[in-house]
């Protein structure tokens, strides 16, 4: 019996020490699996920015009448093309064209007795009585001729004119002969005008430049990259923001023929802002700080040492490595 528990506790023993050893062995093998490698190598680094872009057009004409009235005629519809200068509307302009002809006979009466007045005082001496009397003649016959050319004017101001062309984006009065109130409008909007705005903050303004290109991607289109190029770079903040901004201006590569672009789209606009080619560079979760200095570990034969490096420009991923490492290097990252 007593043979029989000592061969038990030996058999206990060497299962206990077989265990051990298999569970230190899966344990380190998940240790030096979580380390993740990396070879130094020679690569490119692109420093980039990307800001959210509309689509905005510098031809765009909302076109109001200056007063209510009975609108006497519509000419288009949204959707139509109108060229620069062609009619869209009218009031009902009869009221305003008589109106004109009496201030017209008005002025013709008011200058007629202006120059009796003179023929008759033309041989009389001119006292301070008879100057004052002249004076107020010309002002009479002055302000005649004003009245005149604001009629004028409203007759002019009663029918809407195309300043651009374009399409017609908005008709807030689609029927004639309705009474129309002055904040019903009529959109023009000239689609060879479109740009693609975004706004920088006080960070990133300074990255920005004339003439630097952009790859634009459309939430309308996220398959399609579009080649851009910044027109122009506010100098003043974009007015009615919450945040100091400032607006970059840029014109796309491709035609919009077709409209496929339109008024209010969005995009990402992806600017690279640095570029260095042919450097040092691995991925930026390998460098860590210690005391305002910056180390990696590196396999020096069957160990990781702790070395110190000096670096330069970053992007989203990687780091430049300026000395402390050289190419084929092998580097880890002991914190996965």
């Amino acid at each position: 019996m007593k043979a029989f528990f000592r061969t038990w506790w030996k058999f206990t023993l060497m299962l206990s020490i077989l265990a051990g050893i298999v569970a230190n062995h899966l344990i380190t093998s998940r240790n030096e699996a979580s380390i993740a490698s990396y070879q130094v190598k020679r690569q490119d680094l692109t420093q980039t920015l990307t800001l959210t872009g509309t689509v905005n057009a510098d031809q765009d004409a909302i076109l109001k009448f200056q007063t209510g009235g009975r609108l006497a005629w519509i000419g288009v519809k949204a959707g139509d093309t109108v060229r620069a200068y062609q009619g869209l509307a009218s009031l009902d302009q009869r009221d305003v064209e008589n109106t004109l002809k009496q201030q017209l006979n008005l002025y013709m009466k008011t200058r007629w007795d202006f120059e009796q007045l003179k023929e008759d005082n033309a041989s009389k001496i001119i006292d301070d009585r008879l100057k004052r009397i002249l004076e107020k003649s010309q002002f009479d016959l002055n302000n005649s001729v004003l009245s005149v050319e604001l009629r004028a004017l409203a007759v002019e101001y009663a029918t809407l004119v195309s300043p651009v062309s374009g399409i017609v984006t908005r008709v807030d009065m689609p029927v004639a002969g309705v009474n129309i109130n002055a904040s019903q409008a009529i959109e023009v909007v000239n689609p060879e005008s479109m740009y693609v705005s975004v706004l920088a903050d006080q960070t990133e303004v300074g990255q920005l430049q004339k003439g630097m290109k952009a790859d634009v991607i459309f939430d309308a289109y996220p398959s399609e990259h579009i080649g851009g190029m910044i027109t122009s770079v506010a100098f003043t903040p974009k007015a009615g923001e919450t945040s100091t901004v400032y607006e970059a201006k840029l014109i796309l590569a491709a035609t919009n023929d077709t409209y496929k672009y339109r008024l209010g789209m969005t995009s990402d606009v992806n600017f690279v802002t640095s570029e260095k080619k042919d450097v040092l560079a691995i991925p930026t979760s390998f460098v860590k700080e210690e005391k305002d200095k910056k180390y990696v570990f590196k396999s020096v034969g069957a160990k990781k040492e702790k070395i110190t490096v000096q670096v330069g420009q970053e992007s989203d991923d990687l780091i430049q490595i300026v000395s402390g490492l050289t190419q084929g290097d092998v580097i880890y990252d002991t914190s996965r």
